[in-house]
């Protein structure tokens, strides 16, 4: 499954906060190179954690969702649950936001 861009704060809404699903979001800027670094990762991970959504916003083209979710750096990585922020991930860190999925997927019911 692709990782999905969101493009405005109503799809944002819709997507992750209403979603009972558990979701990763990655707030990128176009500029970033930690975060096109970290790009094809997330798309590997969105082939294989098929029980998990994968979104990407980025902040300049939607500031309001990423000022509604207080992003001071990019990339940052955004993990839901049933529509409630479990945690997040500052950094292309793909140690770190992996075992976040897994976590993600292990809280499952």
């Amino acid at each position: 499954m692709p990782v999905i861009e969101i493009t405005s704060r109503a799809e944002f809404y819709e997507k992750i906060l209403e979603s009972k699903d558990a979701a990763i979001l990655d707030c990128y800027a176009q500029w970033c190179p930690p975060c096109k670094a970290i790009a094809p990762k997330l798309e590997e991970w969105s082939e294989h954690y098929t029980d998990v959504k994968f979104y990407k916003v980025d902040v300049e083209a939607v500031p309001d969702v990423a000022q509604e979710l207080n992003v001071t750096a990019m990339p940052t990585f955004m993990l839901f649950k049933g529509g409630e922020k479990v945690t997040e991930v500052v950094g292309a860190q793909a140690g770190v936001i992996e075992n976040g999925i897994k976590t993600l997927l292990l809280g499952k019911e």
